[in-house]
């Protein structure tokens, strides 16, 4: 069998990658464009990606390809209808950053309600001794307790976010589809969940119905002026109204490690934030822990392994 790894660098380049049984031939590019992909996968049994987009026009072209691995859970960047047309196997990993994503959640969370950036620049830059008095209070230091947590998709993150959160002391809402009665008692009305929150934490996956979910239409719901945290995907918040929002003090801050293109383009309205004391945003790195890394890789072993068998 023989296992093609696409791109290689969109894990950490200090995980050793142990080859699964069964392969007798393993080939590993550190990336892949498009007009490579047909040359990488020439002969290849098992592909095996992350970010590399494989479309239909491409699977109609490699017949000897049987399985597609992904290294992550997001599938959208595989035709998945074509693959099943064609009798190709497509597996993705989940659950293995769980832990890891909430973690980064609260990091984010901390540190804008907290104010770590400018507090943090101040100590750098002599802010502090400039100023002269025996401590530093601005921006306002933030508590988590007694404030309303709302999660807009409650899957193992968001469940993960949500026990810490009560730790913490925050009231938690878990948001129903936009538009939809709340399926039980756990759940809270879409809009409601906006109105009410002092911190929106945006884990839904991205579909056509979440396509710029957080746009200027649902920004005008949210009454508290809210912390905006995207560790979902970029293309969830419409960069623009968001932009805009806190341009307009409609938003206390916004914590993102995802954006609509990545990496982001230069102007970005987002990157135009990026000073902002309560704006911080991290390079798509939420999922990345050495504990999940090794949890995936764990998991993309084994399933190469049970296909083989």
């Amino acid at each position: 069998m023989k296992a093609v790894f696409l791109d290689r660098n969109t894990l950490s380049s200090h995980m050793e990658l142990s080859v699964p049984q069964g392969v007798t031939q393993w080939v590993v590019y550190e990336s892949t464009s498009p007009e490579q992909l047909l040359t990488h996968l020439a002969g290849a049994d098992i592909a095996i990606t992350n970010k590399v987009k494989i479309r239909r026009e491409h699977l109609e072209q490699l017949p000897q390809l049987k399985f597609i691995q992904l290294t992550a859970t997001g599938m959208d960047n595989i035709d998945t209808q074509a693959a099943k047309e064609l009798g190709i196997e497509v597996k993705n990993v989940v659950g293995y950053s769980t832990e890891s994503v909430a973690e980064h959640f609260f990091m984010l969370m901390l540190a804008s309600l907290r104010g770590l950036k400018p507090y943090h620049t101040a100590m750098e830059t002599g802010v502090w001794q400039a100023d002269g008095r025996f401590c530093l209070t601005e921006p306002t230091l933030l508590d988590l307790h007694t404030r309303t947590l709302g999660i807009i998709g409650v899957g193992h993150i968001g469940k993960a976010i949500t026990e810490r959160a009560k730790a913490f002391g925050m009231r938690v809402l878990w948001a129903e589809r936009e538009g939809k009665d709340p399926r039980n008692s756990d759940y809270t009305p879409f809009d409601q969940v906006l109105a009410q929150s002092d911190v929106l934490s945006l884990n839904c996956p991205l579909t056509p119905e979440t396509h710029h979910l957080i746009c200027e239409r649902t920004l005008a719901k949210m009454q508290r002026k809210p912390l905006l945290i995207n560790v979902a995907r970029g293309a969830v918040v419409d960069p623009q109204a968001v932009y805009d929002a806190l341009q307009q003090d409609k938003l206390l801050g916004f914590a993102s490690d995802v954006f609509e293109q990545e990496p982001p383009r230069k102007d970005d309205p987002l990157m135009q934030l990026a000073q902002h004391p309560r704006v911080l945003l991290t390079p798509h790195v939420a999922w990345a822990s050495e504990y999940a890394l090794d949890k995936l890789w764990k998991k993309v072993k084994e399933q190469i392994e049970q296909f083989i068998q």
